[in-house]
């Protein structure tokens, strides 16, 4: 019965990060096929990512208090309504709309998996299944870019929806066969004053960061930060707050979240810039350069339930933090690539990374997770998807905010030396998030903060 509850986790976490990574593929003919600018397309991802981080706090708690597996049911129908209603979209604004519905359903999957992974392991076997739920993600981020763009060459672009509407509906069905039913707060209410304002907080923060380089963003950060402080105040205050301001004084709690957006921060860019570098400097295919790009994925599927199980051993935070000093060095290393770097190198620095990506995130997972009670894995679910998007957004912030300002003419007969100058700024200052990640990984060893 299990085994089939976790299948479904397993393609849950799946087709919410295949869906975020395909879709990029396609956008150029969905822009054909609807004439649409970049910058409309563009909300095409960005509204799926904003509309994810709304709810994913609120779902989490939702979770805990009327069940962990019944709202995960309503998640994939959810999701798998936006991805029908994408299917027969006609028009851009139709399209917009499945987007902000798949992103909602997105939420409510992350909000759930790593609870119920964590809800139906034993202590032993948290962190080897949490690897397990971790491989899932990477695959589907890694497999939306190439499986992605060979349905939408063979088929269309609508096939990708379809493609996640079957996977969401078998995991759907296979949930129905589990009777059992996790959760922890039943006599708890809704903190709707505190949904709000964290949902609000991190929109305008996310939507700031996306805006770096005009006053727009600035303020937005200013704002979602003023509406985080009234957040903080109100959930000191009230008897049954959405977030537990006491989870601020567990530190294996904060650092192991806090180490996370750092790692977000820090790496979620580098497949972007590489895929430049190797296409615009090397003059590498598309297709080849993501062959290049695929080991570092492939080697974290590898590794990642290995990691997991370790960390049911040893000190999870200890392995997290191994994780981080490998990735600082592999960023630190390739900000020495050259338009004649030997791609074997590239492709060992991928591996390396991938290694380095597996034994954080797996281990860190499993630090988050065991940090709490079971009554707050909801929470502590949640909180750490958070961590992911809004490091996601940070790490693209820094790449967009160092192109406008170093890399302005990109006809200039210099592209190639300005690009190589801004490639190395940028992963110079890679590495030194990495080094503070890894320091915060390093800082979760006693059990409250002072």
């Amino acid at each position: 019965m299990r085994n089939r509850l976790f299948i479904a986790l397993l393609l849950g976490a799946f087709i919410t990060s295949f869906s975020a990574s395909a879709i990029n593929v396609a956008l150029p003919i969905i822009g054909k096929e609807f004439h649409l600018s970049p910058i409309l397309l563009s909300w095409l991802s960005t509204l799926y990512l904003l509309s994810n981080a709304f709810f994913l706090l609120p779902f989490g708690k939702i979770a805990d208090i009327y069940g962990r597996k019944r709202l995960f049911s309503i998640g994939l129908v959810v999701f798998s309504i936006g991805s029908f209603i994408s299917i027969l979209a006609f028009n851009y604004d139709i399209l917009v709309v499945s987007r902000v519905i798949q992103g909602i359903g997105g939420s409510i999957l992350f909000a759930t998996t790593p609870a119920l992974v964590s809800s139906v392991s034993l202590s032993s076997e948290r962190g080897k299944n949490l690897g397990y739920y971790v491989t899932s993600v990477y695959l589907g981020l890694s497999l939306g870019p190439f499986l992605g763009g060979f349905l939408t060459q063979y088929f269309s672009w609508r096939s990708l929806f379809i493609f996640t509407l079957i996977l969401g509906l078998i995991s759907f069905i296979l949930i129905l066969f589990v009777k059992e039913e996790w959760k922890e707060s039943n006599s708890e209410k809704l903190d709707i004053l505190g949904s709000l304002l964290y949902a609000f907080s991190v929109t305008f923060i996310l939507s700031g960061l996306s805006r770096l380089n005009d006053k727009w963003g600035i303020i937005g950060i200013l704002l979602g930060t003023f509406m985080l402080f009234l957040f903080y105040i109100v959930e000191k205050r009230v008897s049954e707050p959405i977030f537990p301001i006491n989870l601020l004084k567990n530190k294996r709690f904060v650092f192991s979240n806090l180490s996370a957006l750092i790692n977000y921060g820090a790496t979620s860019a580098l497949s972007f810039l590489l895929s430049l570098y190797l296409q615009n400097i090397r003059g590498i295919s598309p297709n080849r350069a993501g062959l290049v790009l695929s080991l570092q994925p492939i080697s974290q599927v590898i590794f990642s339930p290995w990691a997991g199980r370790l960390s049911d051993k040893k000190d999870p935070g200890v392995i997290a933090s191994i994780g981080m000093l490998i990735i600082s060095s592999v960023i630190f290393f390739l900000s020495f690539l050259s338009s004649d770097t030997p791609i074997f190198l590239i492709l060992l620095s991928g591996f390396i990374l991938g290694f380095g990506f597996a034994l954080f995130s797996s281990p860190n997972t499993n630090a988050v997770m065991g940090s709490v009670d079971r009554n707050f894995y909801g929470i502590a679910s949640s909180t750490l998807a958070t961590m992911r998007v809004i490091g996601q957004t940070l790490s693209m912030a820094l790449v967009n905010s160092a192109f406008s300002i170093l890399l302005k003419d990109t006809s200039s007969l210099d592209f190639s030396h300005n690009f190589m100058y801004t490639f190395k700024i940028l992963l110079y200052l890679f590495t030194v998030l990495g080094i503070v990640g890894m320091w915060a990984s390093l800082q979760r060893n006693k059990d409250l903060l002072i």
